[in-house]
């Protein structure tokens, strides 16, 4: 079956035009016009990712995030008329996979999609084609690759593919410092680019996670100028 994507955006012309590139290319695609009918779409018929509009009327694209954000860790990149780059971070620290500003190129565009669908089937079907890998347990940390779950004294954290890539690196060599550099060939391909700040910024999110189940959590420590670390128990 191809790959669903839900694709949100309030401008009709860029809802057409971008469905017709990604129906080329094998895609279902899933168009809405409404954000606020799109969310509800998006909880209700969970796609493979999706694509959603920032400046939008009724319900902007960083409000529907933040709901969506609530209920599940689906890939999400958005697009942005904006070029202020503090709704670019605003949008990461939600918990976005990607962004792409306009005018943009389809192309582009649909080089993040598959760079995101590709990382996401990586590290949710990981068991299916070669042995499972094994479960990280780190203290009260428990990862389980295979199953994309991620677990703090017992109560789970939904994290979105990026984040859970970043914490699993993290995680397998606790009291190893990693870079931003080795952080980013862990969680993204050779193909995406991404700077210092979009780490850091998953970072924060992933930190805000664990804390909202546990008001103590301190295990990834920063080194600034170096990187990040897991701590040892």
């Amino acid at each position: 079956m191809p790959q669903t994507i839900a694709l949100i955006d309030d401008d009709q012309n860029i809802l057409a035009s971008v469905s017709m590139a990604l129906e080329a290319e094998g895609f279902a695609v899933r168009p809405s016009s409404d954000p606020e009918k799109g969310l509800k779409d998006l909880l209700a018929k969970p796609p493979d990712i999706a694509v959603i509009d920032i400046k939008m009327p009724k319900l902007d694209g960083l409000e529907l995030l933040r709901q969506l954000r609530r209920h599940s860790a689906m890939p999400v990149i958005f697009l942005t008329s904006k070029i202020e780059e503090a709704d670019q971070i605003e949008g990461l620290k939600l918990g976005a996979d990607d962004y792409i500003t306009k005018p943009f190129s389809q192309r582009l565009l649909i080089e993040r999609i598959k760079a995101v669908l590709r990382r996401n089937l990586e590290s949710r079907a990981a068991g299916t084609t070669t042995p499972a890998e094994p479960v990280i347990v780190r203290g009260e940390l428990v990862l389980d690759p295979t199953r994309h779950l991620c677990t703090w004294r017992g109560e789970s954290i939904i994290l979105t593919v990026t984040e859970f890539l970043l914490l699993k690196s993290l995680a397998l060599r606790p009291g190893h410092v990693k870079s931003r550099d080795q952080l980013m060939d862990a969680a993204y391909d050779g193909e995406t680019f991404v700077d210092d700040r979009t780490i850091d910024s998953h970072i924060k999110r992933i930190r805000k996670k664990f804390k909202s189940v546990d008001t103590s959590f301190a295990k990834i420590e920063t080194l600034y100028g170096v990187g990040y670390r897991f701590l040892q128990s």
